[in-house]
């Protein structure tokens, strides 16, 4: 952009940044969301619930069913980086 057109939009600056990093934390929380490490320790975590008789066979099934849809989302974007962090 030229000057004038930055001395211009000078007062959004705060409102162009703020936009920004909410993008930020928004793409963050999707690669988090989306980690097949993070979604393999929640169907873990499912199971123990279903075995210790917290949830029912039909809570673990629509939740299962739930979980394996984001996997295979993940594994056909590439996204996680499969170690339980985020990529950068």
């Amino acid at each position: 952009m030229g000057l004038i057109s930055e001395v211009l939009l000078l007062p959004l600056a705060p409102a162009r940044g703020g936009a920004w990093a909410i993008r930020q934390v928004l793409q963050e929380a999707e690669r988090i969301y989306y980690d097949p490490a993070t979604i393999r320790a929640e169907l873990a975590r499912l199971e123990e619930l279903l075995e210790a008789g917290e949830i029912t066979e039909e809570e673990f099934d629509e939740q299962e069913d739930a979980l394996l849809d984001r996997l295979e989302i993940a594994t056909r974007t590439g996204a996680g980086t499969g170690d339980g962090t985020a990529q950068r």
